[in-house]
C-alpha cells in the first residue's frame, strides 16, 4: 500500500507539472523563429484548414494592350507587323499563333494576304514573308508598328516615305534580318523572327516607345456584351463560313473546350507548320469594307478606316457592329457604344461589302 501510495504521489505531482507548464506555455509570449514575440501561431487544426484551401491568384498589375491578358510588366514597346503569304504554296504558315491580331485582306490575284500583329509574345519563325500594299501600310500606321515586308507595290512605298514610317524591307536592303528556307521554293520560303526583328529595329535606330493606345476589353475573361447580348440582339454563331473569292473559303468552329474558334481554309484545318496545331482565336471580327480593282494587275484599294458594318463573333454567339478607325485603333461598336473584346488573341476578317457570312 505505502509502494502503492508513493506512485499515486508521483503521478499526481507530473501531472501538476503538465498542467502548470500547458497554463504557462498558453499564456508566455511567442518566441518561436516563425515571427516576432507576440505573434500568433495558428493551431495544426487551423494550418491544415488553411493549406486545404485554394490560393487565390494575385492579379497580374498590367494587361498587354492588344490582347488585354495580364503581365507582369506594362507594354511600352511598339509591335511588329508582319506581311504573311496565303497562298497555297505558302501553306501551312508559320507564326501566326503568336501574333496579337491578324488581319487577313484581299491582295491582288484574288487570294487573302496576312496583316500579322506581334508584340505580347515572342515567335522564333514567322513567315513567308510577302509585298505591301498601300492599305496594309495604313495598318501598320495606324498601330504605330515597325512593318516588316518583302517588297512593295509603287503606292505602297510612297506612302512609307512620304510619312516617314519605320520599316525593314527584305528586297531592298535589310535582307540580313530574314532567311531563306531550303524546304520550299522562293519566293515561298523567305522567313523572319521577333528577334531579328528586333535586332533590325535596333540596327537601324528606329524609335522604341510606343505612341499608341490599346483595344478594350472585357474586365472578365468571360464577360463579353456579344455573348451575354447585353450589347444587343445576338445569333447562334458556332459555326462560321466566310466566302472570299476564287475558292477562299474560311471557316471557323467554336471549340467550347478551349474557348476560341478554330480555323479552317478550304475546309481543311489551318495549322501552324512548326507546332502542326490548328490555328485558333479568342475573338473573330468581320469587317465590311469598300474595295476597288485599280489596275489589270489587280491591285486594289480596301478602306481600313470606316466607318462600316461588321459582325463581332465570341463564345458561339454573333454580334452585328458597325467598326471604324478611332483614337488610332480599329473599333466595335453597339448602340454607339465601343464593344469589348474578351482577352485573347483576334482574328480580322477584312471582305467586300455585302459579303454574305454563314453562321449556324
Amino acid at each position: 500500500m505505502v509502494m502503492k501510495s508513493r506512485h499515486m504521489s508521483r503521478f499526481r505531482l507530473l501531472l501538476m507539472g503538465a498542467c502548470t507548464a500547458a497554463v504557462l506555455t498558453a499564456c508566455s509570449p511567442d518566441v518561436s523563429s516563425e515571427g516576432p514575440p507576440g505573434a500568433s501561431t495558428p493551431s495544426a487544426a487551423a494550418s491544415q484548414s488553411a493549406s486545404a484551401l485554394p490560393a487565390t491568384p494575385t492579379p497580374a498589375p498590367f494587361r498587354y494592350p492588344l490582347t488585354g491578358l495580364g503581365s507582369q510588366t506594362e507594354m511600352l514597346t511598339r509591335p511588329y507587323m508582319v506581311m504573311v503569304e496565303n497562298a497555297p504554296q505558302a501553306r501551312p504558315q508559320s507564326g501566326l499563333q503568336q501574333a496579337d491580331i491578324v488581319f487577313e485582306i484581299l491582295a491582288e490575284g484574288e487570294i487573302t494576304r496576312f496583316v500579322s500583329v506581334f508584340q505580347s509574345q515572342p515567335a522564333e519563325i514567322i513567315g513567308p514573308v510577302r509585298s505591301i500594299r498601300p492599305y496594309f501600310v495604313e495598318l501598320g500606321e495606324m498601330l504605330d508598328a515597325v512593318i516588316v515586308h518583302a517588297g512593295w507595290s509603287q503606292d505602297a512605298m510612297n506612302l512609307l516615305q512620304s510619312h516617314k514610317l519605320n520599316h525593314l524591307d527584305q528586297v531592298y536592303g535589310d535582307h540580313a534580318f530574314y532567311w531563306r528556307a531550303s524546304d520550299r521554293k522562293a519566293p515561298h520560303n523567305l522567313y523572319t523572327s521577333t528577334a531579328k526583328i528586333a535586332e533590325g529595329a535596333e540596327a537601324r535606330k528606329f524609335r522604341k516607345e510606343w505612341k499608341q493606345k490599346g483595344l478594350l476589353f472585357a474586365a472578365k475573361p468571360s464577360s463579353s456584351p456579344a455573348a451575354s447580348g447585353s450589347a444587343g440582339t445576338t445569333a447562334p454563331a458556332t459555326h462560321v463560313q466566310i466566302p472570299y473569292i476564287r475558292g477562299y473559303v474560311v471557316s471557323y468552329d467554336y471549340d467550347t473546350s478551349k474557348e476560341a474558334y478554330l480555323r479552317s481554309m478550304d475546309g481543311q484545318p489551318h495549322a501552324d507548320k512548326e507546332t502542326g496545331v490548328q490555328l485558333h482565336t479568342r475573338n473573330l471580327l468581320v469587317l465590311e469594307a469598300k474595295h476597288a480593282v485599280l489596275d489589270k494587275e489587280g491591285r486594289r484599294s480596301v478602306d481600313v478606316t470606316g466607318p462600316g458594318k461588321g459582325t463581332l463573333i465570341q463564345e458561339g454567339k454573333a454580334l452585328d457592329v458597325t467598326w471604324q478607325q478611332k483614337d488610332g485603333m480599329l473599333r466595335v461598336y453597339a448602340d454607339s457604344k465601343e464593344v469589348p473584346l474578351l482577352p485573347g488573341n483576334t482574328w480580322v476578317q477584312v471582305v467586300p461589302e455585302g459579303t454574305a457570312l454563314q453562321m449556324e
